[in-house]
């Protein structure tokens, strides 16, 4: 009889092991990757992890979370999508156009949450921003070209020659040379184009158009955004303000900006991953487009380096948000 007992409580604990085992790997996975470490994303990243939180879910308790970084190497992408469908992701937050791309690889078996994707529909993320298809939605970082040029010309009405300072490889800005080519024609303006993939031949193009500018527009492009702030110090030098495609750029010393909160965007990538976790489809998801109401970001450390002065409209408005 002692025997019997034996193996049923042995057989119970295992039991129980395997139980506890099964239950952990039960846990909903959500992967998190982005294209690469500036303050935009960090703060997408962070504020989506926050957001989570509020939402009830623990890492590691209700949920594993796993997040990656691919060092600004596309190259790097396909590997990490790779690793997260090995690891049986439930859902892939992908965070900035290249890293949206990569992953609408995987969509068709994981669901894809993409945020601070500039253009979803010129990336080919999806036919419909509105009604979402290829298991694909998120949070769409639109940069309101023509706000942040009108907030550009009530500061200098005699602008006339605008530089873009931008990485070819990257969809996102591609999108908004186009709008910007077009505004600029529609005004008269004379768009001078310069590109870099890295930190030197950034500088190098800077360095062209700070001597032939009056202005340097350099949008939410994730190589510029990285290498911000030796940007501004070049074209502070030549006073030349650079305006920016996000807040964040701003604060590392970007002259001006009109755009959104990237918190905001965590935040609500948060709340669509929890909809889908919870049964809904992306499909059901319309993508989320910040576009109205939204804030003017001024840095007045650099307006005071540039001996820039706001006109009373932009200073006296509710919307200015002030920097240092």
């Amino acid at each position: 009889m002692k025997r019997v007992y034996k193996g049923i409580i042995t057989l119970m604990f295992a039991c129980s092991v395997l139980v506890g085992c099964s239950s952990k790997e039960e846990l909903p996975v959500v992967s998190v990757a982005q294209i690469v470490e500036h303050k935009s994303l960090n703060l997408i990243r962070d504020s989506f992890t926050k957001q989570m939180e509020a939402l009830g879910y623990r890492d590691g308790e209700n949920i594993t979370l796993v997040y990656k970084d691919a060092g600004n190497q596309i190259s790097n992408l396909d590997t990490i999508m790779s690793t997260f469908e090995g690891n049986g992701s439930d859902v892939i937050v992908a965070i900035a156009t290249p890293t949206a791309m990569a992953a609408a690889k995987y969509s068709e078996r994981i669901p894809v949450v993409f945020s601070a994707v500039s253009d979803p529909l010129e990336a080919k993320l999806m036919d419909n921003l509105e009604k979402p298809n290829h298991n694909i939605t998120g949070t769409s970082d639109e940069v309101q070209v023509d706000q942040i040029l009108d907030l550009a010309l009530m500061i200098d009405p005699d602008l006339k020659t605008l530089g873009f300072l931008y990485n070819t490889a990257e969809a996102n800005s591609i999108s908004n040379l186009k709008k910007a080519k077009a505004y600029c024609k529609e005004r008269g303006i004379e768009l001078r184009e310069a590109s870099g993939t890295n930190i030197s031949e950034l500088q190098a193009a800077a360095n062209v158009l700070v001597s032939e500018c009056d202005a340097i527009f350099a949008p939410n492009d994730n190589t510029v955004a990285s290498s911000i702030s030796a940007l501004v110090a070049t074209a502070n030098k030549h006073k030349v303000p650079v305006y920016t495609g996000a807040d964040s750029m701003v604060s590392d010393g970007g002259f001006a900006s009109v755009g959104i909160d990237y918190t905001k965007l965590g935040e609500e990538t948060a709340n669509m991953v929890d909809q889908i976790l919870k049964g809904k489809k992306p499909s059901e998801l319309p993508v989320k487009v910040f576009k109205d109401n939204l804030n003017i970001y001024v840095n007045e450390t650099t307006m005071k380096e540039l001996g820039i002065e706001l006109p009373k409209e932009i200073a006296q408005s509710k919307r200015l948000v002030r920097m240092q």
